[in-house]
């Protein structure tokens, strides 16, 4: 008998990590799976931020953090904004939490009242409408496909935007896509949302750094809508820092003390060392990131170039993040060893017992008809992944 709460019975659990698990237990009976499924840098934090975290713990930073974060914190994420982005923003407009995913969530709680609804462009991180249902409110997918770069227009916002709707999720970077909006794009979107003062804007910025087309644009620079914005942020995917778990919120003054009002009650501070070593990744050298972002480009480039050699897959070019998400609905329906793929997830598992290469189906991000590959990993494990994939796609008949 099933006595879970109702909201955990709404819930989906996560694709991403499913199948992260799934190559795992392959990998523990021996195989040799190569795992494209997380999202996650395959590089180490960089060592002034590992120094800055153990002179953390030297001068026992192992206390209780303020709520929204030690104040050095939030001034070093203050000048971050200024610096990189040209925005203007005080310590008491930052809250820091476990993790962007966190901050995401808080915001979403914070925000979303039962009924009310969330547009979410499709393709999506699998995590916001699960969060939207946590809170009670409605996803509202707006489905962008690869013929426009998996990006929605202004005319597609507009179209279902209806006296329910409370906010707009946008991720630019893009995860699963790599999508990435540009300044004119975003001014687009801007001037619909200036008509509807109601509705708050979840601008996810996590993958900002890793940028294949110049300077990261944000929703917030539009003076007519900054007040509704609310930039998250964290170390994760720049600094290399996932288990860290540091990420941020910049928003209005009203919106961050109803965070952490929520956050007082549920989490408190997040770790005291890990924002030490956080302000040392924002106030430190920036090389390591421009470091990072370089390999990765040059693994887009790869990915690429390999990905389009394979028949009946569709793929676009990434302009950020790390990851290649291909259609490959023209597989569906055939066959090879009893076995039939009638959806992408079906094919991601295909993949993963045929070719040994962990993927994800696109269902759980809205699009069906592709599946995501992370190309977080090294140009010999992207080179034999995808030497492999296509063997085992041919198969398919």
């Amino acid at each position: 008998m099933n006595k879970l709460a109702d909201r955990l019975n709404r819930l989906s659990s996560s694709a991403t990590l499913a199948m992260s698990q799934k190559s795992q237990e392959l990998k523990a009976q021996g195989v040799d799976v190569i795992n494209m499924s997380v999202g996650e840098p395959d590089f180490n934090t960089p060592d002034a931020i590992k120094e800055a975290a153990i002179k953390a713990i030297n001068e026992n930073y192992s206390r209780y953090s303020p709520v929204p974060g030690y104040p050095v914190l939030r001034n070093a994420i203050v000048e971050k904004l200024k610096k990189e982005n040209g925005l203007d923003y005080t310590a008491t407009q930052i809250s820091v939490s476990n993790g962007a995913k966190q901050s995401v969530c808080n915001v979403i709680m914070a925000l979303v009242n039962p009924g009310d609804e969330v547009i979410i462009p499709a393709p999506y991180w699998v995590s916001y409408p699960e969060m939207v249902k946590l809170a009670d409110g409605t996803p509202v997918t707006v489905y962008a496909g690869i013929e426009q770069n998996f990006k929605i227009t202004a005319e597609q916002l507009e179209a279902v935007i209806t006296p329910k709707t409370k906010m707009l999720i946008l991720c630019s970077p893009s995860n699963p896509t790599g999508s990435v909006y540009s300044k004119e794009e975003l001014k687009n979107l801007a001037d619909v949302l200036v008509k509807y003062p109601e509705i708050y804007i979840v601008a996810d910025e996590i993958y900002e750094h890793i940028n294949y087309i110049g300077k990261h644009e944000s929703i917030a620079q539009f003076e007519n809508i900054r007040e509704r914005v609310i930039i998250v942020n964290g170390v994760s995917k720049a600094y290399a820092m996932t288990g860290w778990r540091i990420g941020f919120i910049a928003a209005a003054e009203w919106i961050v003390k109803g965070c952490n009002k929520l956050q007082g009650q549920y989490t408190s501070g997040p770790c005291s060392v890990s924002q030490i070593a956080s302000v040392e990744a924002y106030v430190g050298s920036q090389e390591p990131v421009a470091e990072m972002q370089k390999a990765f480009q040059r693994r887009r480039d790869l990915i690429v170039k390999l990905t389009k050699e394979i028949p009946g897959l569709e793929v676009n070019i990434p302009e950020g993040a790390f990851y290649l998400f291909p259609k490959c609905s023209s597989f569906y329906g055939k066959s090879y060893n009893g076995q039939t793929i009638n959806n992408s997830d079906e094919l991601a598992m295909y993949l993963l017992t045929e070719a040994h290469v962990a993927t994800v189906g696109g269902a759980s991000f809205g699009a069906p008809d592709c599946f995501r590959m992370s190309y977080a990993t090294s140009d010999e494990n992207i080179i034999e992944a995808i030497k492999r994939i296509k063997e085992a796609l041919a198969k398919l008949q």
